[in-house]
């Protein structure tokens, strides 16, 4: 019996039969065991290893998602099989979420741990960054823009991949391989439909393979269009949540609030909201909030935001190859992507008050300090279908390359060149704060007649409380009103060259392997946001800005050694360098792999250890200042007072405790790289053929995590050093001081806080699979799959000295799910076939608890909800011998994800967006058709 013969072919028709399955071959026509193919099956590259080996499954635990099995279980995008994957556990910003930086994009979130912790691969190489920020200091990979019906198959391996991959690979490793050979002109089209209202979407692409001689050309091209679904095509999000934790309140679109009654509100209109009715629909009217009073305002404003954004992509991929000699090729990729995307904030960002100009205004009629504000609705905006944010990406990579044997030696070489760019063009909507506080000033306001008789600093305006509760025009709206160009963009340059050799010697398991590799290169980012929103020009908005570059290079070495026929060990090592300007930023990583066949291929046992890193990313090092405000303690001003910072927070005089401070943020260019060390153990059992159960342990340990320097603690040691507690000559005193401004009074002013190497983080997962693919004679084969990823644990420790937080028990921190499950049945037969696949999301707090950051569970209402499983299905069918049809149901039961009846009536949705959505079923019909034989 040859060991690991017959798992290793159990393993290959179970990827390409059934639901995810386990890594195989790289080359294509690998799927015929038989015959010429047999050889190839020999000596493959694999996902994990730069060393081509006989065995398909290694010490790296690797799930492999086909192509077939993109469009089989329901998935239109790389990035909806990517979140669906059961690793992918953690929540995170989505386009529900318009109000954050990076709605546009999508990602996903591996074991509950940053999304810029996981590297994502084309072919092996890596994919260009995102120029903007995800919650504005992340730097993500767009997974939007990678063409579905080009990928060949995506492999991800869970757990840090370091030692071959370099800097991100934490989580692990997404490697998506790209369609080399196409047998003959194939054309796709596919249309969608939403179930409910809004979302529909439509497809095309083409791809062929053209060979002329020696010379091989793979082309394909695909464009995508989605329509948006807004808010109101949902009843869920249509208007504020009316069966929750307190009765459902209308928008305060128009509002006079008071200070001389805390909480009050006066209605001033004579017409008492008749001339405002037309607005938000005709939904608009006269409102009462309980011990408050009356203002105008509609319970269904929420609707004027988008759940999914309005999508039109387009992507090209070439594969050219030209064989100069039977041992050395010549080839090219090259790669271009269009990405344009649009949503809306909807009304709760769209709106003026008169506080962030006077604070308080004076009314002498009333003999009362009070604020105005309004929302601008539909009808005075012409539409929010057209105010919509908008950003546009450019995405290109090309490849040059050559790959051969040196000379006749059994060494194997691959040299290649690449360069890539991304380019983003954001248009978000603004209002010009100088003319639209001029507007309400004419408009409503009228002139300043002065400071308030009262001497407390606000100035005095009888306003027009008639013209106040008018609507505008939408010509008025655009008066003030225009769009932002802010432009961003990232740029790699990376040369690099492997030399391997499978057979380097005989050992008693087998031939030895070996690999090494070189890499050298640049990399640049620049994001240069409109003058406007740094120059306070525009109302209610800010943004960040930077720009840096860097050099780098890398050095790596793989071992393959077969101690036994049963016993295999690997190990690699690789040692990278950033330079920064004059400064040099360097991480070794290694790692050491076991894999024991005790029974043949009846039984493969495997395990890992090793270091992974990342190292700061540009937007890390090179982020300009940014401010904000915060209310804070001056240790050093109450302890001169008598008051240690035991007691400072409660007995100091409020002139210094809870100041209000001006921050500046910014980058840091001395951070060091985030470090790691994980392991993983675990099994696969093949006790019949086409059957495999896979089991997989993973740790991980992360240290000196990037998060931004506590200013609390800045204080705190600042007062120390100048109270003699700590040497005020010593460095550490010296940054301390540095970051604190006060004036000549010796009055705090401002704070600097930098990010710093501060936090740590622990993760214990498993996993286990099966796969199956079994006949049943006239029936057809089915082939079920089953996946299930159980985070055991994940502790956080925000700075050095903090107590480790629990993020599986502590909702205030975390919101991700425990436990994630999928399954699919698959079934062929002749010109038929059919999947169904579901996904199981685990339990996820409520929102009262993510309130309570001290005691959890502990507050009556607080608690978690319950699992959501959603269902895909397809069928497939083959009329004609070169025509493949389809038609795909998602969500088959239009499965809603579990209410949180612990939301406040104020909320405009009753389940956290960056877990659930409300998009429902949703249809689509596919066709495939192949010109020739």
């Amino acid at each position: 019996m040859k060991s690991g013969k017959t798992l290793n072919r159990t393993l290959l028709v179970l990827a390409c039969a059934g639901g995810y399955g386990s890594a195989f071959a790289q080359d294509n026509g690998a799927t015929n065991i038989d015959g010429a193919s047999k050889k190839k099956l020999e000596a493959i590259t694999v996902t994990g290893s730069l060393i081509p080996q006989t065995q398909i499954e290694t010490f790296t635990p690797t799930t492999t998602i086909t192509s077939e099995q993109l469009k089989a279980n329901g998935f239109a995008t790389v990035a909806q099989a990517l979140q669906h994957i059961t690793f992918a556990t953690g929540s995170v910003q989505n386009a529900q979420n318009t109000n954050s930086f990076t709605p546009g994009a999508k990602t996903a979130s591996f074991f509950g741990l940053n999304p810029g912790y996981i590297k994502i691969l084309i072919d092996g190489r890596s994919l260009n960054n995102f120029p903007a920020l995800y919650n504005s200091t992340e730097v993500i990979n767009n997974l939007n823009t990678i063409p579905t019906d080009l990928v060949e198959r995506i492999d991800f391996l869970p757990g840090g991949q370091s030692t071959l991959y370099g800097s991100d690979a934490i989580a692990g490793v997404i490697n998506i391989i790209m369609k080399k050979k196409i047998d003959t002109p194939i054309v796709d089209v596919r249309y969608g439909w939403d179930g409910l209202n809004g979302g529909a979407n439509r497809h095309i692409s083409v791809a062929n393979t053209f060979k002329f001689n020696k010379f091989t050309l793979t082309a394909g091209a695909q464009l995508e269009s989605y329509q948006p679904i807004w808010s109101a095509d949902r009843s869920w999000t249509s208007h504020y949540f009316e069966n929750g934790s307190s009765s459902a309140l209308a928008n305060r679109d128009y509002l006079i609030y008071n200070t001389k009654v805390s909480n009050s509100y006066y209605m001033l209109d004579p017409n008492r909201c008749a001339l405002t009715r037309g607005q938000f629909g005709g939904t608009e009217d006269l409102r009462n909030r309980p011990r408050q009073g009356e203002y105008c305002g509609s319970f269904y404003s929420p609707g004027t935001s988008t759940l999914s954004g309005d999508s039109r992509t387009a992507s090209i991929y070439t594969r050219s190859t030209y064989d100069l000699s039977e041992t050395t090729q010549w080839y090219g990729d090259f790669s271009y992507n269009f990405d344009r995307e649009k949503w809306n904030n909807g009304a709760s960002t769209l709106w003026w008050g008169s506080s962030s100009k006077y604070t308080y205004i004076y009314d002498p009629d009333l003999d009362d300090y009070i604020n105005l504000q309004k929302s601008f609705s539909p009808e005075e905006v012409g539409g929010y279908q057209h105010a919509m944010y908008k950003t546009y990406e450019r995405n290109y990579t090309l490849t040059l390359g050559a790959k051969g044997v040196l000379g006749t030696s059994d060494w194997e070489y691959d040299i290649s060149v690449m360069h890539g760019e991304d380019k983003l063009v954001q248009r978000p909507l603004a209002r010009f704060k100088g003319a639209m506080e001029d507007f309400f000033a004419v408009h409503v306001l009228g002139p300043d007649l002065g400071p308030d008789p009262h001497g407390n600093g606000f100035s005095t305006f009888r306003p027009n409380y008639e013209a106040f509760y008018t609507p505008i025009s939408n010509s008025d709206f655009n008066s003030f009103a225009g769009y932002l160009t802010t432009r961003a963009k990232t740029w790699q340059n990376i040369g690099r060259m492997t030399l391997t050799h499978s057979s380097l010697a005989k050992m008693p398991g087998g031939d030895l392997g070996v690999a090494f590799l070189f890499e050298a290169g640049n990399e640049g980012w620049d994001y240069s946001p409109d003058l406007r929103l740094l120059t306070d020009g525009v109302w209610g908005q800010s943004a960040v800005q930077g720009a840096g570059h860097r050099s780098r290079f890398a050095v790596a070495n793989e071992w393959r050694l077969p101690l036994l026929p049963e016993l295999t060990l690997s190990a690699s090592a690789r040692f990278d360098a950033y330079k920064v300007a004059s400064s040099t930023v360097s991480k070794p990583a290694y790692s050491v792999g076991l894999e024991y066949r005790p029974l043949g291929d009846l039984l493969l046992l495997r395990a890992r250890y090793g270091t992974s890193f990342k190292a700061p990313t540009l937007a890390d090092q090179f982020t300009g200042p940014s401010t904000y405000y915060v209310n804070t303690t001056d240790y050093y001003n109450c302890a001169l007072l008598g008051y240690d910072p035991s007691v400072a927070t409660i007995n100091c005089p409020a002139k210094y405790n809870g100041v209000s401070v001006k921050g500046l943020q910014s980058g840091n260019p001395e951070l060091r790289p985030i470090s790691a060390t994980n392991w993983s153990a675990g099994f696969i059992l093949s006790p019949v053929p086409r059957m495999a159960l896979a089991a997989d342990f993973y740790h991980w340990n992360i240290k000196d995590e990037v998060a931004f320097e506590d200013g609390d603690k800045l204080l705190l040691q600042e007062a120390a050093c100048r109270l003699g507690q700590l040497d005020i000559s010593s460095p550490s005193c010296q940054s301390a001081i540095s970051k604190i401004t006060r004036n000549a009074k010796g009055e705090l002013i401002g704070i600097y806080t930098p990010k710093v190497n501060v936090s740590n983080e622990t993760i214990d997962a498993m996993n286990v699979s099966f796969n199956y693919v079994f006949s049943m004679g006239s029936f057809g084969e089915f082939s079920p799959s089953l996946n299930y990823t159980d985070i055991l644990q994940h502790k956080y420790q925000p700075y050095a000295g903090d107590p480790y937080v629990d993020l599986l028990r502590s909702p205030y921190w975390s919101t991700d799910f425990k436990t994630k499950f999928s399954a699919s049945l698959n079934w062929r037969l002749t010109k038929w076939g059919a999947t169904l696949y579901a996904s199981r999301y685990g339990r996820s707090p409520n929102y009262l608890v993510t309130l309570n950051a001290s005691s959890p569970y502990t507050k009556p209402g607080e608690g978690t909800l319950p699992t959501w499983v959603t269902f895909n299905t397809s069928v497939s069918y083959k009329p004609l011998t070169n025509l493949d049809v389809s038609f795909i149901v998602n969500n088959l039961f239009n499965a809603m994800p579990p209410i949180d009846r612990s939301f406040p009536g104020t909320s405009s949705a009753p389940y956290n967006k960056k877990n659930y959505d409300v998009y429902g079923r949703m249809f689509s019909v596919e066709a495939s058709y192949k010109f020739g034989r």
